[in-house]
């Protein structure tokens, strides 16, 4: 287990070992979750690291305007 001290502004300062495990390096952002009085700390990722995350194998790529499509007509369809 891994320990820091809080300086009096809130500061710590994140392990060696935490720093490796997450890939943190300096200028990095992280992120913060708090679950049941527990701090779990993300390293936040760009944007364009998402890129492809929902891609399927055989699946075509889906326009913007059709996927609005698909919302608009999934907001009118009443059938249930």
């Amino acid at each position: 287990m891994q320990e820091s001290k809080v300086t009096t502004k809130g500061q710590t300062t994140l392990p060696k070992d935490v720093r490796t495990a997450l890939r943190i390096k300096s200028g990095d952002k992280l992120r913060y979750l708090l679950l049941d009085g527990e701090v779990r700390i993300l390293r936040a990722r760009p944007i364009r690291d998402l890129k492809g995350v929902l891609k399927r194998s055989g699946q075509a790529p889906v326009s913007l305007g059709a996927m609005e499509e698909a919302i608009a007509e999934g907001a009118t369809n009443t059938s249930e």
